[in-house]
């Protein structure tokens, strides 16, 4: 029998959950809607498929994989960028294939085993609305420093931590050999930002790659053709112990991240942001229409 159970991020997990058990698989989910969807979606899929499941959502991030490693959480989906930069302490750019096998290496000797990745990277992007696209033709990075160089004038909306980051928006354009007037840059919250590019205050946005909003307000995301933003590979990860007491899950959890990717995830994620459906609801009905209930 499923016991769901909402965990906020400071609570400390019964210890009664530490050996893994293969009548038990105990799924984790950090607090925002992709994470709640997924551990939905994780939940109910697995239960189709015989296991018995404890759900553990709402997680902040850290807690979370702490619980994993001290075997409390069996399974939850983490990304490569937060496990290679927060959790391991490697700051060197790095691929999305290396950076995807660093984190399975290094992770490998914690018990955790990565499953493979989805097509879902939850990283920095910067977006255009799609009419801007057509008319100035900027589909990539590349193209967009192409256009400022050349003299295009272009307005951006950036959150301010992204604007202040080592790693930020001064790194950015000397990647990409550009440069932008401060004049030219507004610095908001990340959610306003999202509203200045709908309506038409700035040409480009900072925005987080599967958010829901990119489909729902006609963004584009443009292409990062040089690998400057860390990957953010939405990944299944085990513990190895679950895996040796269940070996079927490897070949049930990568048959679902197959089908996921930032366009599905964007679409999941606005249909509980933007359009207000229950996440039961969104994580169900992506299961029936993928033959999956």
């Amino acid at each position: 029998m499923k016991r769901l159970m909402t965990t906020l991020s400071g609570l400390v997990l019964a210890g009664s959950l530490a050996t893994a058990q293969a009548e038990e698989i105990v799924v984790g989910g950090k607090n925002f809607t992709e994470q709640q969807i997924l551990a939905s979606m994780t939940t109910h899929y697995l239960e189709g498929l015989g296991h018995d499941v404890e759900t553990r959502a709402g997680m902040g991030s850290a807690v979370l994989r702490q619980a994993q490693e001290n075997g409390q959480i069996d399974l939850y989906w983490e990304y490569t960028g937060t496990s290679l930069i927060n959790y391991n302490d490697v700051t060197e750019s790095l691929s999305p294939e290396a950076t995807y096998q660093r984190v399975k290496e290094l992770d490998a000797e914690k018990g955790l085993v990565w499953l493979e990745p989805s097509d879902a990277n939850n990283t920095y992007a910067l977006a255009m609305r799609e009419e801007t696209v057509e008319e100035t033709g900027i589909e990539t990075l590349s193209d967009l420093a192409t256009a400022i160089n050349e003299g295009e004038e272009l307005t951006f909306a950036l959150n301010a931590e992204f604007y202040a980051r080592e790693d930020g928006w001064r790194p950015l354009q000397q990647a990409y050999d550009f440069r932008v007037n401060r004049a030219d840059v507004k610095r908001m919250d990340s959610g306003l930002v999202y509203q200045a590019l709908r309506d038409g205050q700035v040409d480009v946005g900072l925005v987080f790659a599967t958010d829901g909003r990119i489909p729902a307000f006609d963004f584009q995301v443009l292409e990062d053709d040089q690998n400057y933003f860390p990957a953010y590979a939405l990944t299944p990860v085990v513990r190895e112990e679950t895996l040796e007491a269940n070996p079927e899950l490897a070949e049930q959890m990568n048959a679902l991240s197959s089908l996921l990717d930032d366009q599905t995830m964007a679409d999941l994620n606005a249909r509980v942001d933007v359009e207000r459906e229950t996440i039961e609801d969104v994580a169900q009905q992506f299961l029936e229409d993928n033959d999956l209930l």
